[in-house]
């Protein structure tokens, strides 16, 4: 028995020695007695485990709670030795061994201890929109998802506002817990003052969002002000009309506003009204055309005020007998109104607001400026005539929104040239102050009106020759062959014949040239252009409308001299270097950076003294747009499409000699009246009789 305890003993202090830490002190032998009278199950037989017995755990096995709380150790210092931990039953180890394959154990995974994932969730999505403003924003989803809304009728404005919405959830833009934001304030304000620009408020509806209680109405009144809003915006840059509708001979640059730009600019801008203001022509001809329309109506955009008849009313300065004098009258609130004077409105003293106010509505109406109410001044506060001149001003603001918003070429100091043709003057511009100004002749009245357009101007032409466009060869040289066989060849002018049987007219350079010395181009659909002309004596009559539709210049070499020196500056042109180059050659000069072209219809402006010019409606075009837009809605002026024709294509009324055609030509619309300058008289009204079949003109730019 003795030898069997020591056999014992000698194993398990072998055993112990092999198991325990380096640092564990050794047992005594009372107890390593006891651990020997404890029974252990006797080893079984099984053989030594393979790879193949162990499998890798596919979920990873629970981290132990003491390693995962481990620090790292420090730099520099050795791993501190883990500490044995007694208090850990068998039961309790994380990772079970791997079982044989095909034991009944396999069939609970390893990991079973660990408690088992649960299925990932959707996180849930907050909402940004304030709770007050909920309800608002479900019923804005709900009418921008219906198929029909009545709101917007333009589908790039409809995608827009539902872009636009659906970004914010759907939140309102005007109103915060259902009151008016600053944003939606401005907006109103601006809808509300359009009839300072030249609009109608009528087409730019405000809601009434102080009698919208539910969330209906106020969704209701949300979407209507984000379109008048985009509206005002529209028109504003735009026009209420498109120049298409006036006339065929009209062609600007298109300049439409993007909604969802308008969307995003006014709802993040400090002010929304001056942000929405900015879609107004920036020009200071238009703004100064804004102020004077304010002085001829007075504030609103109603029906004129009469001022009734009575004693003359005279204000009078601080003396030291009299001191002020500012006679009362009933009709003082009422002149307040008409010529805006908005201090004390319902003030009866004619006091020295109002009598500068008079002064300078007597200046406009070429009275004598006193400042005194009398019989003459009341008359003519009430006449018609103001009338017509708040229409002429009115439709000159809308032309204003046709033309490109920068009227230059940034790169020559915003240079450009403008030509008002009712006016007949040309102007040439540079860092907003006039550089050179002439008079020149427009087109006539009729087939022959000078277009309007912005183009640039490429180049110039010394000594150009002209090459007679198809209308005029149509119309006037030939039925004059038909009388006199020898008229060309007294006019200086060679008939060609082409090949294919078409003949070519044309003009030598030379003084007696229909374009004179010099030729402006600037390439145009219209095919028109800036000329010299021989007939100067044509610039001494106040009413200049003469040619075919081209534009003839009174001081051609100082426009080139100017035109070329902005252009290229180091040159050093001048007047007498241009008619120096004056020969029988063409000389083409082209400029490094083209000038834009801009020819306007300026029937209102206001000149360099402040006052108000008018003048006279030679084309029609004033009275064509007071009609439409006093017998049309604005929305359906926009929407109108015009068909008609330029002016400037197939001349009609003449015929042809038998197996006469035009040849292809690049020519332009100009140069006098042939019978004009053959017999001094108007040419005939009705052209000879057909002789064969008549071929079709062809035309090339």
């Amino acid at each position: 028995m003795l030898m069997a305890v020591a056999a014992t003993f000698l194993t398990v202090s072998a055993t112990s020695a092999l198991a325990a830490p380096s640092d564990t002190p050794r047992a005594s032998a009372a107890e390593l007695a006891i651990d020997a009278a404890v029974p252990r199950p006797e080893p079984a037989n099984v053989p030594p485990p393979t790879i193949g017995d162990f499998k890798m755990d596919s979920t990873g096995a629970v981290p132990d709670a003491a390693k995962a709380t481990e620090k790292p150790a420090e730099p520099g210092m050795a791993p501190k030795a883990a500490e044995p931990k007694t208090d850990i039953k068998p039961a309790e180890t994380v990772t079970a061994p791997a079982a044989k394959p095909g034991d009944a154990a396999t069939t609970t995974p390893a990991t079973a201890t660990a408690p088992s994932a649960e299925p990932a969730k959707e996180p849930v999505k907050v909402s940004n929109v304030a709770p007050a403003d909920q309800p608002v924003a479900d019923k804005l989803r709900e009418m921008l998802s219906a198929k029909s809304l009545r709101y917007f009728d333009r589908k790039n404005e409809r995608a827009a506002v539902e872009k636009f919405y659906s970004g914010r959830e759907y939140a309102p833009q005007w109103t915060q817990a259902g009151k008016l934001t600053d944003s939606a304030k401005g907006v109103i304000a601006r809808l509300k003052d359009a009839a300072a620009e030249g609009l109608n408020p009528a087409d730019y509806p405000v809601p009434e969002f102080a009698a919208a209680t539910s969330p209906d109405q106020l969704a209701e009144a949300e979407l209507k002000l984000t379109s008048s809003m985009l509206d005002y915006a529209r028109q504003a840059q735009s026009g209420r009309m498109h120049w298409s509708q006036v006339s065929a001979d009209i062609q600007y640059p298109e300049h439409p506003t993007d909604p969802a730009e308008v969307l995003a600019n006014i709802s993040t801008a400090k002010d929304a009204s001056a942000a929405l203001d900015g879609y107004n022509p920036p020009h200071k001809l238009y703004k100064e055309l804004k102020a004077k329309l304010a002085e001829l109506r007075g504030l609103g955009d109603g029906p004129m005020i009469h001022i009734a008849e009575g004693p003359a009313l005279a204000y009078k300065t601080a003396t030291k007998k009299q001191g002020e004098v500012a006679p009362e009258d009933p009709r003082v609130p009422q002149l307040r109104a008409k010529l805006g004077v908005t201090e004390n409105p319902d003030s009866m003293l004619y006091d020295a607001k109002v009598s500068a106010a008079v002064r300078k509505f007597q200046e406009n109406a070429d009275l004598k400026p006193t400042g005194v109410l009398d019989d003459r001044t009341v008359k003519a506060l009430n006449s018609p005539k103001r009338d017509r001149q708040i229409d002429t001003v009115i439709v000159n603001m809308e032309r204003w929104r046709w033309l490109p918003r920068q009227l230059g070429a940034s790169s020559l100091g915003n240079a450009y040239v403008i030509l008002n043709v009712p006016d007949f003057t040309l102007k040439v511009m540079q860092n907003g102050a006039q550089v050179w100004t002439t008079r020149v002749v427009t087109g006539k009245p009729g087939k022959h009106a000078t277009p309007m357009l912005t183009e640039t101007m490429k180049f110039i032409t010394v000594n150009p020759t002209w090459n007679v466009p198809p209308s005029i060869i149509y119309n006037e040289y030939l039925p004059a062959l038909q009388q006199d066989p020898t008229v060309l060849q007294r006019m200086g002018l060679r008939l060609e014949r082409n090949r294919d049987g078409s003949i070519h007219i044309s003009q030598p350079p030379g003084e007696a040239n229909a374009l004179g010395r010099i030729r402006f181009n600037f390439p145009n659909k219209f095919l028109v252009y800036q000329h010299d002309t021989p007939d100067k004596h044509l610039f001494a009559k106040e009413e200049r409308a003469f040619s075919h539709g081209c534009m003839r210049v009174q001081n051609p070499d100082q426009y080139a001299a100017t035109l070329l020196n902005i252009t290229m500056p180091n040159e050093r042109y001048t007047p007498e270097k241009i008619r120096s180059m004056y020969g029988r050659s063409e000389i083409d000069l082209k400029f490094p950076t083209p000038i834009p072209v801009n020819i306007t219809y300026q029937t209102a402006f206001v000149d360099d003294a402040g006052k108000l010019q008018i003048r006279k409606d030679i084309y029609g075009r004033d009275a064509a747009m007071i009609a439409l837009l006093k017998n049309g809605r604005s929305k359906d002026l926009e929407q109108m499409i015009a068909h008609a024709q330029p002016n400037y294509s197939r001349p009609s009324g003449s015929s042809l000699p038998v197996g006469v055609n035009f040849a292809s030509d690049n020519t332009f619309s100009s140069g006098p009246s042939f019978f004009e300058r053959l017999f001094g008289g108007p040419s005939p009204m009705t052209p000879p009789a057909p002789v064969g079949r008549r071929p079709q003109p062809r035309f090339t730019r």
